[in-house]
C-alpha cells in the first residue's frame, strides 16, 4: 500500500471538510478506516497508516469511517457518515452488524451462471438505496456466457435505469469500462456471492494481486470463501475499493425506504388497488395480482418484495424489543447505584 497518499486518494470530500472547524483541520489527524480487527482498527493518514485500540468508550466504528485524532492518535470524534451498509448480525444474534461506511457506489457483482439470482440481486438493491450509495450491477464471467443479452434482459426489467456493466473480471480492459466509478475521491465497495469475482475484479483494478482467488464447482458454480475480511485497496485512478467477505447471509432490518425504492413498480401499481391496507394475495380489485395476470409483473417479483418486507419488519421489531431491555436495564443499574451511594452517605 502506498503511504503517501492524500486526503482526496483517500476518498475525502466536501461533504465530511465542511463538518469540521479551522483549528480541527489545521490540528487535528484526519483518518480513515481501513480495517477492523478485534485488537481495534487499522487507519490511514497522509502521514501514514496507524492504529487505534478498542475501546468501550468508543462509537461503533467500521471500515470505510472517518475519524479525527489528535496529534497523540487519541480518538476525537467519528464524522458523520455520508452513507452506511449493515445487516442483521448472523445466525441468532439479535443486532446490527455494520458492514462499510462512506461508500459512494455499490458494485453488486453477480456471475452469468448458475449463481444468477434475481431475488439475491434485489435484496442487495434494497441495501444500496437504504444506506444512501449508488448501486452499479457488474455481470462478470462474460467471457463464459453463451447469452449475455438474456440476462440482460433479465435485470432491465428489475428497473429499466439500473446501472449494468458486463465484463471478464480477468481481462484489464474491464478497468476502462468502470473508468467513471473509479475516479479520485469516489470510494466503492464490492458485494456479492463467493466465487462470482469479487476478489478477481479487485485485483484487476488496482493492478494487483493482492487478494486472493479460487477456481468454482463446475457442477453448480458455487464458489469458496476467499476473502474472509473486509479490507480496503486503492486504484491507479485514484479510487478507494472496498472489498467484502460472501456473504452467506444478509438479512434486511430497518430496510423500508431501501425495499420501496427497490421496487417501486409495485409500490405504483398498489396506489390503484381498491383497498388502502392491500396485502395482494386474493383481495378484489388488487391492482398487483392483475398485473401479474396480464403479464406486466413477475410473481417471484412480489413474492420476494413481500418476504424482504417481512423480514426487515421481524428484524427491526427485535431489535426494538433488545434495545428496550437494554433500556430497562441501564435504569435498574442507575436505580440500584444511586440508592447505595445515598446509603454510604448517610
Amino acid at each position: 500500500m502506498n503511504l503517501a497518499l492524500t486526503l482526496p486518494q483517500l476518498g475525502w470530500q466536501a461533504f465530511f471538510q465542511q463538518q469540521l472547524t479551522l483549528s480541527e483541520f489545521e490540528q487535528a489527524l484526519i483518518a480513515r478506516v481501513t480495517a477492523h480487527h478485534r485488537s481495534g482498527y487499522q487507519l490511514m493518514t497522509q502521514q501514514g497508516p496507524c492504529h487505534l485500540t478498542a475501546s468501550a468508550t468508543l462509537p461503533d466504528i467500521t471500515i470505510g469511517d472517518w475519524l479525527l485524532l489528535d496529534q497523540a492518535g487519541g480518538f476525537i470524534r467519528l464524522l458523520t457518515r455520508k452513507s452506511l451498509f449493515k445487516r442483521k448480525a448472523a445466525g441468532s444474534q439479535v443486532g446490527e452488524q455494520l458492514i462499510a461506511a462512506n461508500v459512494d457506489t455499490l458494485l453488486i457483482v453477480c456471475s452469468l451462471n448458475h449463481d444468477f439470482n434475481l431475488s439475491r440481486i434485489e435484496r442487495y438493491l434494497a441495501l444500496a438505496h437504504e444506506a444512501g450509495a449508488e448501486p452499479l450491477l457488474v455481470l462478470t464471467k462474460a467471457d463464459l456466457c453463451a447469452d449475455v443479452d438474456a440476462y440482460l434482459q433479465q435485470v432491465t426489467k428489475l428497473d429499466p435505469m439500473l446501472l449494468v456493466e458486463v465484463v471478464n473480471a480477468l481481462d484489464s480492459s474491464c478497468s476502462s469500462k468502470l473508468q467513471h466509478w473509479c475516479r479520485v475521491g469516489n470510494t466503492l465497495a464490492v458485494v456479492g456471492s463467493s466465487g462470482v469475482g469479487k476478489s478477481t475484479l479487485v485485483n484487476t483494478l488496482t493492478g494487483n494481486t493482492a487478494q486472493k482467488t479460487a477456481a468454482i464447482r463446475g457442477d453448480d458454480s458455487k464458489g469458496r470463501h476467499t476473502t474472509t475480511a473486509r479490507s480496503m485497496h486503492f486504484t491507479a485512478t485514484g479510487a478507494v475499493l472496498i472489498d467484502t467477505p460472501g456473504m452467506r447471509e444478509l438479512q434486511l432490518t430497518n430496510c423500508d425506504a431501501g425495499i420501496r425504492r427497490t421496487f417501486a413498480d409495485i409500490d405504483a401499481l398498489a396506489r390503484a388497488c381498491r383497498f388502502n391496507n392491500c396485502q395482494h394475495t386474493a383481495e378484489p380489485g388488487c391492482a398487483v395480482q392483475q398485473a401479474i395476470v396480464q403479464g406486466e409483473l413477475d410473481a417471484r417479483r412480489l413474492t420476494n418484495y413481500q418476504k424482504l418486507h417481512a423480514e426487515q419488519a421481524r428484524n427491526a421489531a427485535s431489535l426494538q424489543q433488545r434495545r428496550e431491555k437494554e433500556r430497562q436495564f441501564s435504569k435498574l443499574v442507575k436505580s440500584v447505584t444511586s440508592l447505595k451511594a445515598k446509603k454510604y452517605a448517610e
